[in-house]
């Protein structure tokens, strides 16, 4: 297992999680993101949700004078 302090929780799989329903998310890949953020819309699974979402600036204004 790798915690990433920024990110998802990193487990090789196969991998089953029990939530808090009691329903079980099972995933067999080799590795799974775990989604420790909760805004993920596929929890449990990582989506990069997490990740910040940055606008680029625009670009500046065309200088048109002669």
């Amino acid at each position: 297992m790798t915690v990433d302090p920024e990110g998802p929780v990193l487990v090789e799989g196969p991998v089953e999680i029990v939530l808090d329903d009691g329903t079980v998310a099972r995933s067999d890949r080799f590795m799974v993101a775990v989604c420790t953020c909760r805004r993920s819309r596929t929890y449990p699974w990582c989506d990069t949700s997490h990740r910040r979402r940055e606008r680029a600036d625009p670009p500046p204004p065309e200088d048109r004078t002669p």
